[in-house]
């Protein structure tokens, strides 16, 4: 039996760096694959392009901008999907009042940005200089593409109950970025979806929580996606 691609989806201003250790510790239960999301300025050309990664069916990871990616690839092909984990994501769609500030001078993360993305232990230690790094490396023209494909994308809530896979919801307990109520909004509106609270933990737990992150997906593929 052939078994389903994993393809994990980065958020803003994130890299393959941002999944290193769950694509490291997942290896060994399916072929895994790290989408690039830089590229595109739509989330529509974004979900184009990660489609495109595997021949047959695939699992989703997602984060943050990663899980608006999902979802558009859960409504135009669902039929290849076999489950979607959306971590500290949000199916509303952005405002456009922060249009301005959005597609603003880029500066990477700052001393200022920094808090809103890591809980405050991190503060001062690898996690936040992983987040400096990535940020840096996906550059101001990839920063602005990604924030155009961000404020243009649809509202994603009327379409939630469609959703027909095994979904895993996860979320930091502390994210003030996509707070604990967008992920119950998810939770209760997704068919059977189960709900994972990240303690001490902000809006990257594959960075913040790589253990508990990785045992929560591998049990999550292993009884609910690979199981089917």
């Amino acid at each position: 039996m052939t078994l389903p691609t994993i393809i994990f989806l980065p958020g803003l201003l994130c890299d393959e760096q941002l999944w290193r250790r769950q694509v490291s510790d997942l290896g060994n239960v399916a072929p895994v694959l790290v989408a690039d999301l830089t590229q595109d300025d739509t989330i529509a050309t974004m979900a184009q392009r990660v489609a495109a990664l595997a021949s047959g069916q695939f699992a989703i990871v997602a984060l943050s901008m990663g899980g608006y990616v999902a979802f558009e690839l859960l409504r135009y092909f669902p039929d290849r999907i076999v489950g979607a984990a959306l971590l500290d994501t949000s199916a509303a769609a952005r405002l456009a009042g922060i249009k301005s500030r959005a597609l603003g001078r880029f500066t990477g993360v700052t001393s200022r940005l920094l808090p809103q993305l890591v809980h405050h232990r991190h503060l001062g230690g690898p996690v936040a200089q992983d987040v400096r790094e990535m940020a840096l490396r996906v550059g101001g023209e990839a920063y602005v593409r990604q924030q155009r494909a961000i404020l243009g994308r649809v509202d994603s809530r009327p379409y939630l109950s469609n959703i027909a896979v095994p979904t895993l919801i996860g979320v930091g307990a502390e994210d003030v970025l996509t707070p604990l109520p967008e992920s119950e909004v998810l939770h209760s509106n997704i068919p059977d979806a189960s709900l994972h609270v990240f303690k001490e933990c902000g809006h990257l737990p594959p960075l913040e929580k790589p253990e508990e992150t990785t045992v929560l997906l591998r049990n999550w593929l292993m009884k609910s996606v690979l199981s089917v």
